[in-house]
């Protein structure tokens, strides 16, 4: 099903799904390197597949925190390590300017790490033993990019398409547009026809047409109803960083939502009739209803 040399590691949501190509042809290379408190795991991960092999290459679909908070370990470990990004965002990687990078409005972390090379839209790379096509897949992050094998139709599609829908559409909770990119995006990869799709979260699935109806379905209901979208945005962004902590005290988790730049900024343009407490209060709430989360006594804990 999968092309020959590729090897693919389905992470928790913490941490994005990893994508690794080996062969004579192209660079060693790592597809996604997940979220920084699981860089041990992603490094033990990548040694074992390798065989004692070297990395040669890191590619980052988007610069979300999940799928490159490993960069930096994963850079320390290979010394020779090259690293290509989407270019939208080179420069204030560059400067690690987090008032650009999403890490400081989405109340996350990602270790400052470099790169060398930029994953253009309209180029092809040789990566593993096969040709991949870079392709632009603006929606859920602007910059972001998808990987295309025409050979074997087989689709890295980060968080642009799941198998039961995709990626928060973060331009939307910034008062930009997005849902008419996520469509636009949905229609590349139904004329890619792509036989087997590696998502950025979650199995990779076959069923192609079926995810696209969903993914479709999903989206007309956001974009009918912004405000239901950012809400569940702001629910996204709670259970991530609960998937960080594990357990953290009401107050401090409190304290850390009433301090991250994205959800005032949410709440002041959906839900301004809110306070930021009352907004905390029934964010949690639904979450624990739902058994996303359990609330024990003064403590707020990842379910």
């Amino acid at each position: 099903m999968l092309p020959p040399g590729l090897t693919v590691f389905e992470r928790g949501w913490l941490s994005s799904n990893n994508v690794v190509l080996r062969g004579d042809a192209g660079p060693a290379t790592l597809v996604d390197s997940g979220y920084f408190i699981h860089a041990a795991q992603t490094l033990a991960l990548a040694r074992a597949t390798l065989r004692g092999a070297p990395l040669d290459l890191l590619i980052n679909t988007h610069l979300h925190s999940d799928h490159c908070g490993g960069n930096a370990a994963l850079q320390a470990q290979y010394p020779t390590l090259q690293t290509a990004i989407p270019p939208g965002e080179a420069e204030a990687v560059a400067l690690w300017d987090q008032s650009v990078l999403s890490f400081e409005g989405t109340g996350q972390y990602c270790p400052r790490f470099h790169h060398e090379h930029l994953l253009v839209p309209g180029t092809e790379w040789v990566l593993g033993r096969q040709s991949w096509q870079v392709h632009a897949a603006p929606g859920h992050d602007p910059h972001s990019v998808i990987l295309f094998e025409p050979q074997s139709r087989t689709l890295i599609s980060a968080d642009a398409l799941w198998q039961n829908g995709f990626g928060v559409v973060f331009p939307e909770l910034l008062g930009e547009p997005g849902f008419d990119e996520v469509a636009a995006t949905f229609d590349l990869i139904e004329g890619l026809a792509p036989r087997v799709v590696i998502p950025g979260h979650g199995p990779v699935f076959t069923d192609v047409t079926t995810a696209l109806n969903t993914a479709r379905g999903r989206l007309a209901r956001q974009a009918k109803s912004p405000e239901k979208h950012a809400w569940h945005a702001m629910k996204v962004l709670l259970k991530f960083k609960l998937l960080e902590l594990g357990r953290i005290e009401r107050s401090a988790l409190g304290a850390w939502f009433s301090g991250t730049p994205y959800m005032a900024l949410v709440q002041g343009r959906y839900f301004s009739t809110l306070s930021s407490q009352s907004a905390f209060g029934q964010l949690l709430d639904e979450l624990a209803l739902s058994g996303a989360l359990s609330l024990c006594g003064e403590y707020v804990a990842n379910a």
